[in-house]
């Protein structure tokens, strides 16, 4: 146990100087690393023409402050609202500045945590004793993580680190949830990414599909796939038009939606799905989808 505690303590001391060490990096210097570190490939910034080498582009030269809103897991519902409709809205139970203020007796039997600021640390409540010390630990040292300084994505940076707790949406059949994600390029989505169970990456899915729900010719590496969709959506179409709204004027972005019980409910917005470095299978449709954003160079 003992051995355990310092292994751990070593691997945490370690990660703190790695962050505080990047921190100082320039942007363009550090992502030409991180690129060749997680890709094996050159990152081309002069004249990028993949779909990953695109992204790295614009996390340098794209940076609208409104993204820093859209990418905020509380100021987004306000966004969102206000484009679309508060009635697609997953409800809110509560947000806080820290994880002691939390009263896990004044919330309903089950609830999801997620932090603001940065992605990866959502936390299922199926019942509130799973609101465990070990789960109090995660979400403090998420708020105190610097997420931009990871892979730079700018619209991070600025967010402000707090917690939100929403309800736990469930269908009333008892079927998981399934993450409905549109690839918008220019305002208009070209491609579909569902996903189910990302909490557990042995058993996870994710597919790629065309936007007339056939396959398409290319999937990402990492992850096993669907044999075929898991669900189709009742409202396949206004989901189609709520991601073309949310994506309107912005070169590349990410619009999640689910279908839960018939009615559509906005998920989160994703300006560099892998940070930018997705594994492409087969390869070459990383710059097929590149070809697909339109850089404005000055």
């Amino acid at each position: 146990m003992i051995i355990r505690l310092m292994q751990l303590s070593f691997f945490k001391s370690v990660y703190i100087l790695f962050t505080n060490i990047c921190s100082i990096i320039p942007d363009k210097l550090y992502l030409k690393f991180i690129f060749r570190i997680r890709t094996g490939k050159k990152l081309n910034l002069e004249n990028p023409e993949t779909f990953n080498e695109k992204i790295q582009w614009l996390k340098l030269h794209n940076r609208d402050k409104k993204y820093s809103i859209m990418v905020d897991k509380y100021k987004v519902r306000e966004y969102v609202a206000d484009k679309i409709g508060k009635e697609y809205l997953i409800p809110l139970l509560g947000v806080y500045e820290n994880v002691a203020d939390i009263d896990t007796d004044a919330l309903p039997k089950e609830f999801v945590i997620k932090c603001t600021h940065d992605s990866g640390s959502v936390v299922l409540c199926h019942k509130r004793q799973e609101f465990t010390p070990k789960v109090r630990r995660k979400l403090n040292q998420a708020l105190k993580r610097k997420y931009y300084y990871a892979s730079r994505e700018y619209p991070y940076k600025n967010v402000r680190p707090r917690i939100v707790v929403e309800k736990m949406m469930h269908d009333s059949d008892g079927r998981g949830l399934i993450d409905y994600k549109f690839y918008c390029f220019h305002g208009e989505p070209k491609f579909l990414y569902v996903s189910a169970g990302l909490d557990d990456h042995a058993t996870a899915r994710i597919s790629f599909y065309n936007m007339d729900l056939s396959d398409a010719p290319f999937q990402r590496s990492d992850y096993k796939h669907f044999s075929k969709i898991p669900r189709i959506p009742a409202n396949y179409e206004k989901m189609i038009e709520i991601a073309r709204i949310l994506s309107k004027g912005i070169p590349f972005v990410r619009i999640d939606l689910y279908e839960i019980d018939g009615a559509v409910y906005f998920s989160e917005i994703t300006f560099s799905p892998c940070g930018g470095m997705m594994p492409f299978e087969p390869r070459e449709y990383d710059a097929v989808l590149g070809g697909y954003i339109h850089l404005k160079k000055e």
